[in-house]
């Protein structure tokens, strides 16, 4: 058995598809299945029901799945207490933040913990939603940044992680303006004139706080999904360039707002508000990761992003 066959498990659980699975484990999807089937082999039982999309876990599966969480984390804690053994002279907190709160709301967020405290030796990786929760899983950072909403499942066990709430953001339908200052497109479009939508990829938390709120309304919606990305900052560009209209936090787009480089394509019905969290191990972490989680709980809960 392999630990990375117990990684893209716990990816698959947590995309419940194959092929979004393969894509943020940077591999094919067939060397995917491979390893998956693996797994199912040396358990001796079927760990996914395939028969239906999006696949969910058998029974087994579902007994299994605590049992891959508990291995991995015992193993990489054990790692990263090694591991912290040699960073000790260096004291560095190790951050894992998905692109967009990275560009955005880190940087002012720490400056406002630092300004009540002291400077920390911190490093930030960003990246997309579901690697900074397989980092989170394998103790690759001790803490993870992103954006949330109620309907988003994060596959952190809340008796293993916990969490705080840090800010607060909206994803706001934006586009460019005519030469009137008027949008391009407007939500929600006709079924001759579909708004042309740049949408996320799946594996972005922002998206699907998007996609939830799309398959829920109450009203007809016509979108023409003309392009994809996981990153707001791409989506930014792209409505930016006049290719379409996409949700985007408002923490991103203040200073366009304000100058009129993209505009709203909805009312306030469309806002989607959503909440930026910080996740932790329940797990004691080094001393100065504790002296900042300290800073946090004394601190004021939540900023706008």
């Amino acid at each position: 058995m392999e630990i990375r066959w117990l990684e893209d498990f716990l990816s698959l659980v947590d995309t419940r598809n194959f092929s979004r699975s393969a894509e943020s484990r940077y591999t094919t999807q067939p060397a995917f299945s491979r390893r998956i089937k693996s797994l199912e082999e040396w358990v001796g039982a079927t760990l996914f029901d395939r028969t239906s999309q999006p696949i969910h876990l058998t029974p087994a599966g579902e007994r299994f799945r605590p049992v891959a969480e508990d291995v991995l984390r015992r193993l990489y804690q054990g790692r990263d207490e090694a591991r912290s053994v040699g960073e000790a002279s260096t004291g560095a907190i190790r951050f894992a933040a998905t692109h967009s709160l990275s560009l955005t709301f880190f940087p002012a967020w720490l400056r406002a913990i630092e300004l009540r405290s002291h400077a920390f030796n911190i490093r930030l990786d960003s990246n997309q939603f579901t690697d900074c929760v397989q980092s989170l899983l394998r103790g690759d950072c001790h803490f993870m940044i992103t954006h949330t909403h109620p309907t988003l499942e994060i596959n952190l066990p809340s008796a293993h992680f916990a969490s705080k709430l840090v800010g607060t953001d909206t994803l706001v339908p934006v586009t460019l303006p005519d030469a009137a200052g008027q949008p391009i497109d407007w939500l929600p479009g006709t079924a001759d004139e579909p708004v042309h939508y740049l949408a996320y990829a799946e594996t972005s938390a922002i998206g699907r706080a998007v996609e939830y709120m799309l398959s829920h309304l109450d009203k007809p919606v016509h979108l023409n999904r003309v392009f994809v990305s996981h990153l707001a900052a791409v989506l930014k560009s792209m409505s930016r360039e006049g290719r379409g209209m996409a949700w985007l936090p408002l923490g991103s787009i203040r200073e366009e707002l304000a100058a009129g480089t993209l505009v709203p394509a909805g009312g306030e019905e469309w806002h989607i508000p959503v909440e930026i969290r910080l996740y932790r191990p329940r797990e004691p972490l080094p001393p100065v990761a504790e002296e900042l989680w300290s800073v946090l709980e004394d601190g004021k809960d939540a900023v706008p992003a």
